[in-house]
Order: C-alpha cells, then sequence, then structure tokens
C-alpha cells in the first residue's frame, strides 16, 4: 500500500474542518486538488472515509479508526514544521505544553499567560485533548509537559500526582444553596449531570450515594466537564465539578458547596522519563507545581 503524506494530511483535514473548502483553505490547496487526494486515499484503503449529509462530510466508522492513528502522524509534523520556523526566525524556544479538557479552559491559559509575559519571543505550543492522549503525546516527544487524570498508562512517564477535592455546582436558585455542605441524604432524588460511567467521578459519587443507602439519580451524562457546567446553569441538575474548572468560569450563573464524603480527582502532571526537558519546559514544570501545590492546600 503506497499511502502518501499528503494524503493523510487531507484526510485529517477534512475530518476536522467536515468540508473539502475548511481542508483546502487549511492544506493551502486547491478544492479539486484535496478532494483528489481523498479519492486516491480510499483506493488505497479500499473502503469509504466519508458519506456526504447537508453539504458537510460525515466520517464513516472506517475513518474514525483511522483518525486515531493519523492525528498523531500529523501534529507530529506540525511540531517538527513549527520547530524548523522557530529555528529559522531565532525564537526564544518554544514551550510545548498539553492538557486534559477540564484545565484547558482558564487554568492553564492564565497559566502560560503568565509564564509568557516576560518571555515576548517564546513561542507557544499547547493543545487539550483526554488524558489517555495527553500521556500519548508526551511519550512520543509532541510535548515536554502534560496534565492529565490517572491512571498512569506508560511506564516512560515521569510522574507528579495531584488530587483536588470536587465540589457540587448548582444554580443559585436551587433550594439546596442553603446547605453550607451537601451530603447524599440532601441530594437524594436531586437529578444529577455526570460523566460517563467510566469515569472515576462517576465510580467514586456512585459508591458514596450507594454507602449512604441513597438512589442517586444521573439524568445527563456527558463527556467533558465544561459541558457538564453548561447544563447546570441551564438547570438540568446538579454536578460534582473539578474546582479549577469552576475557579475560572468567569461567566458565573451557579454557585458552589462542598460535598461529604470528601471525592476527589487523582490527577498528575508528567514529563518524559527518556528526555531532559529544556530549560524552558523546567521553568515551567516548576511554576506548575508551586500554582497547583496551592490549590491543593486551599482551605
Amino acid at each position: 500500500m503506497a499511502l502518501r503524506f499528503r494524503q493523510l494530511q487531507a484526510f485529517h483535514a477534512i475530518y476536522e474542518t467536515g468540508t473539502v473548502t475548511g481542508a483546502a483553505q487549511v492544506l493551502g490547496i486547491s478544492q479539486p486538488g484535496t478532494s483528489n487526494l481523498i479519492a486516491l486515499l480510499e483506493r488505497e484503503t479500499r473502503f469509504k472515509l466519508f458519506e456526504r449529509v447537508r453539504g458537510r462530510l460525515i466520517p464513516t466508522p472506517e475513518a474514525g479508526v483511522l483518525y486515531q492513528e493519523v492525528d498523531t502522524v500529523v501534529r507530529g509534523l506540525d511540531h517538527v514544521a513549527q520547530a524548523i520556523t522557530d529555528l529559522q526566525n531565532k525564537q526564544g524556544g518554544q514551550l510545548q505544553v498539553a492538557s486534559q479538557h477540564a484545565l484547558s479552559f482558564g487554568f492553564m491559559p492564565r497559566l502560560i499567560a503568565q509564564f509568557a509575559k516576560d518571555r515576548p519571543d517564546m513561542s507557544i505550543s499547547f493543545q487539550s485533548q483526554y488524558s489517555p492522549k495527553v500521556q500519548e503525546w508526551v511519550v512520543a516527544g509532541l510535548f515536554e509537559v502534560g496534565v492529565c487524570e490517572t491512571p498512569l498508562l506508560y511506564d516512560a512517564l515521569d510522574v507528579h500526582p495531584f488530587s483536588l477535592e470536587m465540589e457540587v455546582a448548582m444554580r443559585a436558585d436551587n433550594p439546596l444553596a442553603r446547605h453550607p455542605v451537601l451530603t447524599p441524604e440532601l441530594l437524594a432524588g436531586e437529578p444529577f449531570i455526570a460523566m460517563g460511567p467510566d469515569h472515576m467521578s462517576h465510580r467514586r459519587t456512585r459508591e458514596a450515594f450507594h454507602s449512604a443507602g441513597v438512589p442517586w439519580s444521573v439524568r445527563v451524562h456527558s463527556h467533558l466537564f465544561k459541558n457538564i457546567l453548561s447544563f447546570v446553569k441551564e438547570g438540568m441538575g446538579v454536578a460534582l465539578l473539578d474546582p479549577l474548572l469552576l475557579k475560572y468560569d468567569e461567566v458565573g450563573g451557579f454557585v458552589t458547596r462542598p460535598f461529604e464524603p470528601r471525592i476527589s480527582m487523582d490527577m498528575m502532571v508528567i514529563t518524559s522519563k527518556d528526555r531532559p526537558l529544556s530549560t524552558l519546559g523546567r521553568s515551567f514544570l516548576d511554576l506548575l507545581l508551586e500554582e497547583i501545590a496551592k490549590q491543593e492546600t486551599r482551605d
């Protein structure tokens, strides 16, 4: 099979933009050229990659599997191209950080901005993804520093573990807001918005309600804490959420209360065992660990 990288780039761009037009803009080539690359790739793979539905290209199940493999390769080459550009422009280095989604909406951008304030020549590569992918990226050398949830999937990583105590988020007009601390007994029958059954927050919350002999009523499942918070703001129910997501949400529309028994998110900052950190990476790691320590010890 004679796959060409440009074909994989075209596939990756269409998968992410949903249109040939958008992909052509990303790649800097014509729309017919982009379509031709996909046609050649389908010919090589011998299966269909996209179905056209109301003007958008919808990936087939086979395309979804292929994307998981292609994504790391394409992003890796993008990093190589960026590194060459940085060297050509004699920039002051590149900070390479990846984070799981919850911390990427406020906490990490603010911390990176603080770090970059006195480093005007520094370029920044920041991506958010699910925790297994963050670990994969750091192992592969695409990012120097990662923040993700446990469990650890690779022995090739150095780990700085930490825990964050989750808080109950609800709309301010919820009668439960009058309580200084919430328990399973107080939340009996209250609709919850929760992560999927495999997530640690779901398992631990279910166990807390089971131990208290109280039914736990989950109304909505979602895959991102940010989405869950949006449902809370819409009055769909309450949720146990990461305190850093809640702290750095500037829109508001909700209040938080502690939950007993305490439920924590087990997380970690990761770096590669096989590659020494750059000077920038080491400095940012120190700042990140210092800031996380403040969050862990706050009252």
